[in-house]
């Protein structure tokens, strides 16, 4: 595998195989600091962790206690922790905190590469670094650049749904030391896996997942990485110790491997072709269009009379549901009607009902349970409606905050299948937007032009402007903020004159108003799920 993924890889850090910690028992009396200690839950549940398994644990985090007292105060409040075992630093690292630790958990979005800190430790180990040591649950693992949140939501929610005693955890803002002393042997684990936190297993062996999967591959944290090969190649560590008694699912449409791919094999058209020749596991691929039927896997089907495409199966005898074998039936019908909107979660839903199918759950079964499947907080989730008090005009505002990406954000401009009020922008993190500024001009095959265009402030939306107004698109803003930029929006929907830019009333039919950045949250937010809260907290509080 290291051979096969090449160059990319080379320069980034690997790790002793196995784990500092051999049993659990270990981590007693040990000397833990953990780098980071955030406001999302991950350095929380490594406290915990660590506290209770008897460890000695030091918290290093450059922010200040005033920005981290939400956690302290969680922390401070949870009676079971001996908090006599607990120190903190603020507002800096030190070398010494690093090298007098038997060991030391590092954050994710920390480059091991070039830090002086992590070098002067003895050990360095993550969260999931040692969940996956521990954990003998059965894992699906899920990564990609766009869907793996709501693709993992999606096999986690089916799997409850079904009967199963399953757990969620990862890049998804849970730890799964959180949740590691209550699985076992029988307890599925879904993980949605960032490429960071990949890139920390690398070397390691201790990721084996049942189910691999690769969600669509875009240009992502290109202020991170020295090009997508080497983004990629962290990627590629999802199924790096699979065998062929594990199944890997993949993508079968084009993407922009041609041209961001820079050691291409001739055969492949797509990133999830040339995962294909690498995985040594069994392989399934998803498509937005029917396949031929040289693999197995899923794909989507127009409905009847220009309806939702339809999910169908189509998979080995063996694996086939009891129905389909005795019916012989090649395809089976696994997704149908879902609650959540835009033709990008009907392709996570797919690939989870595949997942689904794959662990033996019928598809009838499949397709009644991911009809109730709510989505995800910040993508798409249909936050707040309001009427405007001037045209009685109804409208619901959707929060795709985690949309930090600019293909996402074009692709959330056309999820409802009409135009929208869009509002984005935000920080640059290297990458191109033409895809959104593509969206927003409302051309070259994107049918929906949004009726009306709000901008944040960002170095991101520095770019999107250049290629907005090069194309003579009208927007609002740049704004210092949701709440002056919601003011305008406010003003404008109440206008006795609001129908000439938005359209004709329809009590049927609200105007969606989306909110995708496609870009990150530096400087404004504290992180997109921050970002995603303070858009909620403003729209209920002005639009009421």
């Amino acid at each position: 595998m290291a051979d096969i993924i090449g160059n990319a890889a080379s320069t980034a850090h690997v790790y002793p195989e196995g784990c500092y910690f051999k049993t659990i028992e270990d981590i007693k009396d040990k000397h833990v600091t953990i780098m980071g200690l955030g406001l999302n839950g991950g350095g929380e549940a490594c406290v915990k962790f660590f506290l209770r398994h008897g460890a000695y644990v030091l918290v290093t985090d450059l922010k200040s206690r005033q920005e981290l007292e939400p956690t302290i105060l969680s922390l401070t409040m949870d009676k079971t922790l001996n908090r006599s075992r607990l120190s903190y630093v603020f507002g800096e690292h030190r070398v010494e905190d690093f090298a007098n630790a038997d060991c030391v958990i590092k954050n994710p979005g920390v480059k091991y590469e070039g830090n002086k800190y992590l070098a002067a430790a003895k050990a360095v180990e993550t969260d999931m670094s040692i969940f996956l040591h521990f954990c003998k649950a059965p894992i699906i693992a899920v990564t990609g650049s766009k869907g793996k949140s709501s693709t993992a939501s999606a096999i986690a929610y089916g799997m409850k749904q079904s009967g199963f005693r399953c757990f969620l955890g990862g890049n998804i803002a849970l730890s799964p030391l959180s949740f590691l002393e209550d699985t076992d042997g029988t307890t599925p684990v879904v993980l949605e896996l960032s490429s960071w936190q990949l890139r920390d297993l690398r070397g390691r062996k201790v990721l084996k997942p049942k189910i691999a999967i690769i969600t669509t591959i875009l240009p992502d944290h290109q202020n991170w990485y020295d090009g997508m090969d080497s983004y990629v190649a962290d990627k590629r560590l999802i199924y790096e110790n699979q065998d062929a008694d594990d199944y890997t699912i993949l993508s079968a449409d084009e993407d922009g491997y041609m041209d961001e791919c820079q050691n291409k094999h001739p055969e492949c058209k797509c990133w999830g072709d040339d995962f294909a020749l690498e995985t040594r596991a069994t392989v399934f691929r998803y498509s937005k269009v029917p396949f031929i039927r040289s693999f197995y896997g899923a794909f989507l089907r127009q409905g009847r009379a220009g309806g939702a495409a339809i999910g169908y199966s189509y998979l080995p005898v063996k694996l086939r549901s009891r129905h389909g074998q005795q019916k012989d039936l090649r395809e089976e019908e696994i997704l149908g009607e879902l609650a959540v909107p835009g033709d990008i979660m009907r392709m996570n839903a797919l690939v989870a009902a595949l997942a689904l199918q794959l662990q033996g759950i019928a598809p009838l079964q499949i397709k009644g349970v991911l009809a109730q499947w709510p989505g995800l907080p910040y993508r798409m989730e249909a936050c707040h409606s309001w009427t405007s008090p001037s045209d009685k005009r109804p409208v619901v505002f959707y929060n795709d905050s985690c949309a930090t990406v600019p293909e996402a954000a074009a692709a959330a401009t056309q999820a409802f299948k009409r135009s929208v009020i869009y509002i984005g922008g935000g920080t640059d993190k290297n990458l191109d937007f033409f895809p959104l500024a593509q969206a927003l001009h409302g051309n070259n095959d994107v049918t929906f032009k949004p009726k009306d265009i709000y901008l944040l402030e960002g170095t991101g939306t520095e770019k999107l402007r250049t290629l907005l107004d090069a194309r003579h698109v009208s927007y609002r803003g740049p704004f210092a903020s949701i709440r002056d930029l919601l003011l305008e929006l406010r003003v404008n929907l109440k206008d006795p004159d609001a129908r000439k830019v938005y359209g004709p009333v329809s009590s049927k039919n609200p105007l969606p108003i989306v909110f995708s950045p496609g870009a990150t949250s530096f400087g404004m937010f504290a992180n997109e799920f921050d970002r995603g809260e303070q858009f909620k907290k403003q729209v209920r509080d002005l639009f009421f």
